[in-house]
């Protein structure tokens, strides 16, 4: 990198003063990604930026003057990262992951909690419904457990349901967790125990300020760099306006292969995943199917795992309200297994049959060979 250039290349390293420059700029009011990108061209460096962001403003009919972010809060977030074991990685830095750095606007600077390597692997994403269903949630652990055995790594939203069963599937072998606040301030809040695993052998990132609250218009932001992590967007239950199928539009307008789980047509948490394989996403039944349309694509092959039977989980006593609420939400008229209803419902197979023996006698519940249940 030229003495006192920052702009963003192949191999640039930033010293200590221009990671601290680019900092305060991506952290002034009415910057963004497309704007920092702007006016480093521009300028030449994050610092004759922030020097021309008064007059810039004032001859753009700014009502006030331009909020600089302080000296004093950069310092302050450089320190917290520090501590916390949060690195900042530039756009163009050998860290920073290759296929991010082909999107649009992508962040100028990623702060990364966890191990830097895994960023380096070939990543996919698995993402769907919050709401999800137990045959959902088990496809998505198996699938996610496959993939990286034959040598991915996984990219989700840490949200509820099918991204948290993606991260739990891979945890010993490296996920990625990208998300919608900061590093300080996990959502949803009962996953923050599950970001502490995910660091263990995967990592955290996100673009925002160490104590960001998400917004709701943070979560697509967030979804760009999903997608644009990932060589492909796997859909698993996706409802038909959901968080997922944007997920799945930025996938396909970054050149990112897209893949849909199919569901049952009756299930309203299935229609979107289903309308994406109409309009020509390829259909995922099995983790051979992901791996067919990567292997050329990574130039390399990938060979499956043999998957070993799962334990019995052992027997407790009558259901209360929350238990047999959350094996209810876990139904849906795809047809699921007794034994995947009790370990995703984490409850016991005693529990699990005096709720199924309810909705039998009230006629809410069809049985199926290979005891498998769907609700009607």
């Amino acid at each position: 990198m030229r003495a006192g250039s920052d702009h963003a290349g192949n191999g640039i390293r930033l010293s200590d003063e221009q990671r601290f420059d680019w900092l305060r700029l991506i952290r002034s009011d009415h910057v963004g990604p497309h704007t920092f990108h702007a006016l480093v061209r521009h300028y030449g460096s994050a610092r004759a930026a922030l020097n021309a962001l008064p007059g810039l403003a004032r001859r753009g009919g700014a009502p006030g003057p331009a909020r600089i972010c302080p000296v004093e809060a950069a310092a302050a977030e450089m320190t917290a990262a520090r501590a916390q074991g949060i690195d900042f990685i530039a756009l163009g830095e050998p860290a920073y992951p290759q296929r991010l750095q082909m999107i649009a606007d992508p962040p100028p600077l990623l702060a990364v909690r966890g191990r830097l390597d895994v960023l380096a692997r070939p990543l996919i994403a698995i993402v769907g419904s919050r709401n999800a269903s137990a045959a959902g949630i088990k496809f998505a652990e198996r699938l996610a457990g496959d993939l990286c055995v034959a040598g991915l790594a996984i990219v989700s939203g840490l949200a509820r349901g099918i991204d948290a069963a993606a991260h739990r599937a891979s945890l010993a072998t490296g996920t990625v967790a990208v998300l919608a606040g900061g590093h300080e301030r996990i959502y949803p809040p009962e996953h923050v125990d599950l970001a502490k695993a995910i660091m263990a052998e995967g990592a955290t990132v996100s673009e925002m300020p160490l104590t960001w609250e998400p917004r709701a218009h943070d979560f697509p932001r967030r979804n760009r760099l999903i997608s644009g992590l990932s060589v492909g967007v796997i859909i698993i239950e996706a409802a038909r306006r959901s968080g997922s199928l944007i997920t799945a539009r930025l996938a396909g307008e970054q050149g990112r292969e897209v893949f849909a789980v199919p569901g049952s047509p009756l299930d309203p948490r299935s229609e979107g995943a289903n309308g994406l394989l109409k309009q020509g996403a390829t259909l995922v039944t099995e983790a051979s199917d992901v791996i067919a349309m990567l292997a050329p694509i990574l130039g390399r092959a990938l060979e499956l795992p043999a998957r070993e039977p799962e334990p019995a989980s052992p027997l407790t006593a009558e259901p209360g309200d929350e238990e047999r609420a959350r094996i209810i939400a876990l139904l849906g008229p795809a047809p699921a297994a007794v034994d995947d209803l009790v370990r995703l419902s984490q409850t016991t197979p005693a529990v699990v049959r005096t709720v199924l023996l309810e909705l039998e006698i009230a006629g809410r519940i069809e049985r199926h060979g290979g005891g498998q249940i769907s609700l009607i």
